[in-house]
């Protein structure tokens, strides 16, 4: 596979957690670590089986020790900070301030080896995070207060976190994306240390908050880190970051089409600027000549 084959395989995880948001809506009141401990559960346990089945030895699971820190430190890190930023800030505020990852990762790019990063990546992402704070505050203005700073240091420092694990995944090529089956388990057993600390426990009531819980652990909490762990690694995570953006959009229309919004101009502004980025990022690998 080339370099723009790998970067549509890391794509579909963009598509995968567009779903989060309609899924979540479907689970019920599982509170947020439970439901961590849950999906992560759910996927590194199916990631362990098919491990197995396909004969793979779960020797891969043995990694050096900065592996396990950036694996564990990016799933469970980044889970961690975001769902403090939403109990200690207005989730609006939190939810932007995290949304600032696929910019970071766009700019932070030019620091790795053999990238380059050029001024239609930037503005690119920029439009993005335009049309994704449209998304996320509906049009309305933001008024960031200093009561809420706990909150919004913990949005910023999980914004980073992706970034930085999205990033350093790329300089790890030779660790095989099947690791990320240990990442989700032990992301899984951080979650349920966290929940029994933190959290009353709600468990999904009835067969279909159960199916939620467990297509998220399938798809968005689960697949969707294995092929961005692929797309980061070997394809362009230039364009990957600035495309990450049409995630909270796609969401949006998710819940539109489900019934739990209205498509107004801002979704439909939102749409213009997030899809119109994308194809400023991808300028390179979209338009580039075969050889």
């Amino acid at each position: 596979m080339d370099r723009r084959r790998f970067t549509l395989v890391g794509l579909t995880a963009v598509a995968m957690w567009s779903t989060l948001g309609l899924l979540t809506a479907g689970s019920g009141a599982v509170p947020p670590f439970l439901m961590n401990a849950l999906c992560f559960g759910i996927s590194g346990v199916v990631g362990l089986a098919i491990l197995l089945v396909r004969d793979r030895s779960i020797a891969v699971l043995r990694q050096p020790a900065i592996v396990w820190v950036v694996g564990i430190g990016g799933l469970f890190g980044y889970h961690f900070f975001y769902f403090t930023a939403l109990k200690a800030a207005p989730p609006v505020d939190a939810g932007l301030i995290c949304y600032l990852w696929p910019l970071l990762i766009v700019l932070l790019s030019g620091l790795l080896p053999g990238e380059k990063l050029k001024w239609h990546h930037v503005v690119g992402a920029l439009a993005g995070l335009a049309g994704a704070a449209l998304i996320v505050t509906k049009g309305g203005q933001v008024a960031f207060a200093p009561q809420y700073a706990l909150g919004y240091g913990a949005a910023f420092i999980a914004a980073f976190v992706w970034a930085i694990y999205s990033l350093a995944s790329r300089r790890l090529p030779k660790v095989p994306s099947d690791a990320v089956v240990g990442f989700c388990l032990a992301t899984a057993a951080l979650s349920v240390a966290c929940h029994l600390a933190l959290e009353e426990t709600i468990w999904p009531a009835g067969a279909g908050e159960w199916a939620a819980v467990g297509l998220l652990g399938l798809l968005p909490v689960g697949l969707a880190f294995f092929v961005w762990d692929i797309g980061v690694k070997r394809g362009d995570i230039q364009v990957l970051g600035a495309a990450s953006y049409a995630a909270p959009l796609l969401s949006t229309l998710l819940l539109v089409a489900f019934g739990h919004g209205a498509f107004t101009w801002v979704v439909a502004l939102a749409c213009v600027l997030i899809s119109g980025g994308g194809l400023i990022a991808a300028k390179d690998m979209i338009f580039r000549k075969a050889s």
